[in-house]
């Protein structure tokens, strides 16, 4: 068995007063890579069946409501239980959530890739979000718990280059399996893959995974979890699936429902904090600077992100008839220049502060005008090759803003609220995520009939330019250094 370095490391009451936990085992290399694969796990399928729809269309007769419901359904319900499973993982131990959400989301994998027909996958779908969401909160909040100083700082920078780098692999690997084939599978190994990997992922978690708890758990905070599923169902549900179904009665009902839950939600939360009860999702959080101007700026960075990635999917196979392995192989620039703007992250951030997420939103933002410029000039006889420089700068870019965004949010977390701060902010970073390909993906399918691929992928392509001049205005409220 691995063995783990005992740490003292320094826990906060809820009245602020620092006390030391009991010996609480060091997170080894070993153990961060663990945690990072898990997270890579649900990252990775949350994109990984873009490119794989046509296939799965074919195959199915799903037809556009169910293919978009296969995207949506998995992205609505991790995005509405991520903060509940942070909250669950402080009470009854992080370590313990992340191996049964590995678990299920192996089980849940292995039906998505078993579906006989569309409906099935769709369920499957939406059960293997809800495990991603028992899952991937355990990581940061473990990497919070369990590292100090430069090795969190570290740790924190490589998360986010996984956060980033996972979601345009899961694209190129969507690509491969498909082309591939494996044994006649088609579009279901994107899915099965999952089955081995989360099987290997909880023999090395039971093994180098420390076990920690908050050290005073809180009951489940009902009426916020309910509310704040209410909020994102009835934002993300009409907008990823109303376009499709004619936007019908239901899709505007929920939509004028949204701005109640979501103050409903707010006041309740507010009501549960101020009588000395624990909410879902403190609102005291969003008055900590780090956390608020950070997570000001990782919602319209991840509606672009989620976005872009979704339109690029579809417009490189519907237009230039790229197949899936072309479609993922393009994306591959931009995953190694984000995995090495990551990874230089710390560094960058520790002499320049901030400028180092200005400069890497100008960075996407050329990436993206390079990128435009190229599909308008060279439409349709686009390659691979020809899109490598766009796609280089926009990793660069979103490799430098990413790490560093997820880093200050949780710069000024006290520990004993780790799971929770990492539960809002990849709620939010999920979100996003989901509203962008619900906003620039119907952008996008709604100009197609009208302007064709070429000019709709250039609407959303200055759509996501319009939204990184935003976040590079908001890069200026981020704290000029980071602890």
């Amino acid at each position: 068995m691995s063995e783990t370095r005992a740490q003292t490391i320094p826990v906060e009451t809820p009245a602020g007063a620092p006390r030391q936990a009991s010996a609480t085992a060091a997170l080894t290399p070993l153990g961060l890579l663990t945690v990072l694969l898990g997270a890579a796990l649900p990252m990775i399928d949350f994109f990984i069946v873009n490119v794989a729809l046509p296939t799965i269309d074919h195959d199915l007769h799903a037809g556009p409501a169910m293919l978009e419901m296969v995207v949506a359904g998995y992205g609505v319900a991790y995005a509405t239980l991520l903060v509940l499973g942070g909250r669950l993982g402080d009470m009854i131990g992080r370590r313990r959530l992340f191996l049964w959400g590995l678990a299920t989301f192996g089980l849940t994998s292995l039906a998505c890739g078993l579906a006989p027909d569309a409906a099935t996958l769709v369920a499957a779908r939406v059960t293997q979000g809800a495990s991603a969401a028992l899952l991937l909160p355990q990581v940061l909040a473990t990497i919070q718990a369990t590292t100090t100083g430069k090795r969190r700082a570290k740790a924190v920078s490589l998360y986010g280059g996984t956060a980033g780098v996972s979601s345009a692999v899961g694209q190129v690997v969507g690509g491969l399996l498909v082309s591939v084939d494996l044994a006649g599978s088609g579009w279901r190994a994107v899915f099965l893959v999952n089955v081995p990997i989360a099987a290997a992922a909880w023999l090395l978690a039971a093994r180098t995974v420390p076990e920690t708890r908050s050290p005073h758990p809180t009951r489940v905070d009902g009426p916020g979890t309910v509310l704040l599923a209410v909020s994102l169902v009835t934002l993300l549900l009409p907008l990823t699936e109303g376009r499709a179904a004619g936007w019908p009665l239901w899709s505007w009902l929920l939509l004028a429902v949204f701005p109640c839950a979501g103050a409903a939600f707010f006041l309740v939360e507010r009501r549960t904090e101020r009588s000395g009860r624990t909410p879902l999702i403190p609102p005291s959080l969003l008055g900590i600077p780090s956390v608020n101007s950070g997570l000001t700026m990782i919602v319209p960075f991840s509606v672009g992100f989620g976005g872009f990635m979704f339109v690029v999917a579809v417009a490189l196979q519907a237009g230039l008839h790229y197949g899936p392995l072309a479609a993922g192989l393009s994306l591959l620039p931009l995953c190694v220049t984000f995995f090495l703007a990551s990874l230089a992250g710390p560094r960058l951030v520790g002499r320049f502060g901030r400028r180092v997420v200005l400069t890497g939103s100008l960075i996407q933002g050329a990436g993206l005008i390079v990128l435009a410029l190229t599909v308008h000039a060279g439409w349709p006889g686009v390659t691979v090759a020809g899109l490598a420089p766009s796609m280089a700068l926009l990793g660069l870019g979103q490799g430098l803003v990413l790490p560093v965004l997820m880093r200050i949010v949780l710069s000024e977390l006290p520990v004993a609220q780790a799971g929770v701060g990492g539960g809002v902010m990849v709620t939010t970073q999920q979100s996003g995520l989901a509203l962008g390909v619900a906003t620039l993906g119907t952008l996008f399918l709604a100009l197609l009939p009208s302007v064709g691929i070429r000019d709709a992928l250039l609407a959303a392509l200055l759509t996501q330019l319009a939204i990184v001049v935003g976040t590079t205005a908001l890069a200026l409220r981020l704290p000029r250094a980071l602890r």
